[in-house]
């Protein structure tokens, strides 16, 4: 079943907005300069000792010769060293000398790999040589499990390869499927001075399982906690990175940092960028404790022999004991632990400069690195905000930015001669995908979908969609990636991305999860359009045989047909509850008429429950948000469209 509305007024205030959001790693390098060589004209030695004419001044002068000869070399030898340490700065110098070992660069589509953050040199000390002999061994330690990981393992070793000019020797901490895949990426790479050792991560779960983590890492996002114990004992330092890091320049400019290391100081560390450790999110924000804002752990340097003698097994575990007596489970992994020990003992820590690690992720601030450019206007709408109120979270989210990417695939439309084509406008996430292919073989018309997605989900997306025959084969859907901000689904944030951005006269207002009935959409061209519609009436509209109008009810909300240009949703109502609600109300307010089609509807596809409405099940808290922004919006329809709202009060009360 299926509704058709008509609105005699019409406005669309649908906005786009635009977020920095999670989270990159770069290393930027700048090029020194070096004083111009002098140029020299040497000829060839004529007149030699045994030669006939060779006299005491003949002695004398090449004597003169040889020295200025030996000037010149010590000169040459100092242009050649400054120059090949410029040129190795060069991207265009550093591909052609490492073609063979970075031919795998060309054509790989690498604009995924920026996912990270950005790690940008800015001093002096990257113009200077590392003090990294040209044949030791660089080592570095990644915590990699699943297909996922895999993934974007490759990305950041690619990365590495490409800049580096000293051995390599990776140890990754892997499960079973990170390990097959890679093993055999490696087998087949051949990538010379590489050396791959794989530790069992499966193995190591019982030495961090006993610390509830909240993080989406899950258990492995702990497991650079034990790498004094996992990671040979002869090895003495190792550089640590998450897999979502990239490189851009010689991974040798870090590894000459553990020179500087004086003392105590085991642990190199960047400090956070972000307000996280300082507990002002928002009310009752109750981080782990740390150093003013804390460290990232995305990037680590640990001098792994002075560690083991300082008892680091013992000294993080009895912190984390102590601190999960209050605090319960950990919220940001690994990173919440060593903060908590760096907390109590600050001498462990050289603070690695901020370009080792920017992280452009949400709340990221870095002044020393790049200048933070705010928004005035949603500075002063969130200054407004009570933060005492219970419900600031929910408020929060009306004014939150988020990234967009528009057609995130090509996009081709074809309009209709006669101007009454439809487009079905829907919204999921990562865990609704699946559903995709089902709904392009029942709705042939046109499509448009926002996709709540983090970085490395949308690139998992794109993998998925190229993968399709079904997906690939149809040219009239737009992908709109809204990128995670936040801790609630923005559903109807979502929704007027995908309103604003169609390409025909009317919209079918659906949800991801809804399959319609084949021909639906043939079906829709072919009634007349001077009237909206929607579903309702079950007992009625199975004998139908005609459009039948109906009346606005409370909780009512069908899914429509209407034209472009109706009301966009109310962003207050975000996760679960009262967001499609809120917009038919709205729509009945502007006098829209609802007309029931029969012959037509749409089939529920069953999935598991959604994060948002098990919170509103389980959460007394979002219950009461809830309801206290519902009355919000029926006072601001009292304000907007006045006698004509009361009666959503009155059908509210007695409902």
């Amino acid at each position: 079943m299926l509704g058709i509305c008509r609105g005699r007024r019409k406005f669309l205030a649908a906005s786009l907005t635009l977020l920095f959001v999670p989270a990159f790693t770069w290393i930027y390098l700048f090029s020194g300069s070096f004083e111009d060589g002098k140029a020299v004209s040497l000829s060839p030695i004529e007149s030699q000792p045994h030669s006939p004419h060779y006299t005491a001044s003949n002695q004398r002068e090449r004597e003169s010769l040889e020295i200025r000869m030996r000037e010149v070399e010590e000169e040459n030898r100092a242009l050649r060293k400054q120059l090949s340490l410029a040129q190795s700065r060069s991207p265009m110098h550093r591909r052609g000398n490492h073609s063979k070992t970075y031919s795998m660069e060309e054509g790989t589509g690498d604009s995924e790999s920026l996912r990270a953050g950005i790690v940008a040199g800015n001093s002096s000390e990257c113009g200077q040589q590392p003090a990294v002999e040209k044949c030791e061994t660089i080592h570095v330690a990644i915590v990699c499990a699943g297909y996922n990981a895999s993934r974007d393992v490759v990305t950041l070793v690619k990365s590495v390869l490409f800049h580096r000019r000293n051995p390599l020797h990776f140890h990754l901490i892997a499960d079973a499927i990170a390990k097959q895949i890679l093993a055999t990426l490696f087998q087949t790479w051949m990538v010379p001075a590489v050396r791959i050792d794989f530790y069992d991560a499966d193995e190591l779960k019982s030495e961090v399982s006993w610390i509830p983590n909240k993080h989406y890492s899950g258990i492995y996002g702990l497991m650079k906690l034990v790498l004094t114990k996992t990671l040979p004992s002869s090895l003495e330092r190792v550089i640590v990175l998450d897999t979502d890091i990239t490189f851009a320049t010689d991974i040798a400019e870090l590894w000459a940092v553990f020179h500087k290391f004086k003392g105590q100081q085991v642990l190199g560390l960047v400090e956070n960028q972000s307000d996280w450790y300082l507990g002002n999110l928002w009310k009752n924000h109750r981080p782990w404790p740390a150093l003013g804002r804390g460290y990232n752990t995305g990037v680590i340097l640990l001098l792994l022999d002075k560690l083991r003698k300082m008892k680091w097994e013992q000294m993080w575990r009895l912190t984390a004991e102590r601190e999960l007596m209050s605090m319960l489970s950990t919220s940001l992994a690994d990173q919440d632990i060593f903060n908590a020990v760096i907390k109590q003992n600050p001498f462990l820590v050289y603070q690695l400069p901020c370009f080792w690690n920017v992280q452009l992720s949400d709340h990221t601030r870095s002044e020393q690195c790049y200048r933070d450019v705010s928004d005035l206007k949603l500075q002063k709408q969130l200054s407004e905000l009570d933060e005492d109120d219970l419900c600031y979270e929910f408020r929060r989210e009306r004014f939150t930015v988020h990234r967009t990417h528009l057609y995130f695939l090509h996009y081709e439309y074809e309009p209709a001669s006669d101007n009454t084509d439809v487009t079905l406008v829907a919204q999921l996430s990562m865990d609704r995908l699946q559903m995709l292919e089902a709904i392009c073989k029942h709705w042939e018309g046109p499509i448009s979908l926002a996709l709540y997605l983090s970085d490395a989900e949308a690139q998992q997306f794109l993998r998925y969609a190229q993968g399709s025959e079904v997906l690939m084969s149809r040219r009239n859907v737009g992908y709109h990636i809204v990128y995670k901000e936040g801790q609630f689904y923005p559903v109807n944030l979502l929704r007027n991305v995908a309103m604003k951005h169609i390409s025909t006269p009317y919209m079918f207002l659906s949800d991801i999860d809804f399959l319609p009935m084949y021909g639906l959409y043939e079906y829709l061209r072919y009634h007349v359009w001077t009237k909206g519609h929607a579903p309702t009436n079950f007992a009625k509209w199975r004998t139908a045989t005609t459009p039948y109008q109906v009346e606005w009810e409370a909780d009512f909300e069908p899914y429509v047909v209407v034209r472009r240009d109706c009301p966009e949703y109310d962003r207050r109502f975000v996760g679960f509850g009262w967001n499609k609600v809120a917009h038919i109300m709205e729509l009945d307010a502007q006098e829209y008429e609802f007309i029931v089609l029969p012959n037509a509807y749409m089939i529920h596809m069953p999935h598991a429950p959604s994060f948002d409405i098990t919170k509103f099940r389980s959460n007394k808290q979002y219950r009461i948000c809830l309801k206290t922004l519902k009355e919000e919006f029926q006072q601001d329809m009292s304000r907007r469209y006045g006698f004509a709202a009361l009666k959503y009060l009155t059908a509210e009360n007695n409902s």
